[in-house]
């Protein structure tokens, strides 16, 4: 007979793997892999180019027949340097909630997922559930990517997708999309009392810096605005600088990483070649008066695409009543959520918990949160299990 767990043991069990995004998820998933199997499911690994991390992608009935994904990432942010006031990869209860790593985003989903195997085991008819369990979605949505390739080479695709990011259990249709580069300046080192013979790297890299704050907050000041969003604007910020090794030479290179969050609708790509074409056209030539090996060198560092709820209106309507939610909200953070939409999944995000509870020190979900959860799968598949089921 399988082992039977409840949310809260599966989830001790999920949190106990430190999953953080620069270490391997394949215990994890070798794990979740093994309590699949105890229950009849086959689960299918794609795995990244060193082979250190995977995800898993089943389907709980009728093989070849579209059905509806459950999908989470199993990674998690860092804790270093947190004050943790207990261990955060050992669940603990208080006050009616559970602290740990990933308790929130998205373990928690993913625990109320697993639960619920063993009725969609004994309940699936016509309509499969299918389960996509990612790694890397904290650096970038990166692991995902390969499940979807794979899965888009498929005769037949989900159906649609729920992603359990933390929403607290509201119905979300759509999210920005992100793109981050990092930026190096080249410049020419020099003694700083003759300053006429080299290129400070570092204020070449402010004027870099000066004209994606503009760009910032003429979105900011003249949009588009997209009031379902907060804020209603596509953000430009810069998150990280470094350059220069003493204040008495000149700094021979700098390097800055900024971050681009748009509306769904906006042209990034225009965007990024406003500031591209502002470092050839006029960054660069300043520099290379002096010297002409200087130069400036743009690196895509990480980008997802926004999540615009094409062909989603019947699941939104679908899930909403299932979470008893009458309106659909919008989200300020990303989720592998338009991925599934570029290869015509319809998407929607709907998980316990959160955001707010996320890459923070004790982090948590209320118990009460993964109660709502669990009772969404078991209506979920109440609601599938009927004869002739439909996305309307």
């Amino acid at each position: 007979m399988p082992t039977t767990y409840s949310t809260r043991d599966l989830l001790a069990q999920l949190i106990a793997f430190d999953t953080t995004s620069s270490k391997s998820n394949l215990d994890l998933i070798r794990w979740i892999e093994a309590y699949l199997a105890q229950h009849g499911v086959e689960s299918a690994l794609t795995f990244n180019t060193e082979g250190t991390k995977a995800n898993l992608y089943a389907t709980i009935g009728p093989k070849g027949v579209a059905g509806i994904c459950l999908s989470g990432h199993t990674d998690v942010v860092p804790t270093t340097g947190q004050p943790w006031t207990a261990d955060p990869y050992t669940l603990v209860e208080r006050d009616g909630k559970v602290f740990g790593r990933g308790t929130s985003d998205m373990k928690g989903f993913i625990a109320c997922v697993l639960a619920a195997v063993p009725s969609f085991v004994a309940g699936v008819r016509d309509v499969p559930i299918h389960l996509a369990f990612s790694y890397d979605e904290e650096v970038g949505c990166v692991g995902v990517r390969g499940l979807l390739a794979a899965l888009a080479n498929e005769p037949v695709k989900p159906l649609a997708v729920i992603i359990g990011e933390p929403t607290l259990m509201h119905v979300a249709r759509g999210h920005k999309g992100k793109q981050a580069y990092r930026v190096v300046v080249e410049g020419r080192a020099g003694h700083s009392a003759l300053t006429h013979l080299g290129v400070n790297a570092i204020e070449y890299a402010c004027d870099l810096i000066s004209f994606l704050r503009n760009k910032a907050n003429s979105l900011r000041d003249d949009g588009p605005h997209d009031a379902a969003f907060e804020p209603a604007y596509t953000t430009i910020q810069t998150g990280k600088v470094s350059g220069g090794i003493a204040i008495n030479v000149i700094p021979e290179r700098c390097e800055f990483d900024f971050e681009i969050r748009y509306l769904p609708t906006d042209d990034v790509v225009s965007m990024i070649d406003e500031v591209s074409t502002f470092a050839r056209e006029t960054v660069e030539p300043q520099m290379r008066v002096v010297d002409p090996a200087c130069g400036v060198h743009f690196q895509r560092i990480s980008a997802y695409p926004g999540l615009q709820g094409r062909n989603a209106h019947g699941l939104q309507s679908f899930c909403c009543a299932l979470t008893g939610f009458k309106d659909t909200i919008t989200l300020s953070f990303g989720t592998e959520g338009g991925l599934f939409e570029e290869i015509d999944i319809p998407a929607i995000v709907c998980g316990p918990g959160s955001i707010e509870q996320a890459h923070r020190p004790d982090e948590f979900i209320e118990l009460d949160q993964l109660a709502r959860c669990d009772q969404f799968m078991q209506d979920l598949l109440a609601q599938i299990a009927k004869p002739g089921f439909a996305l309307k």
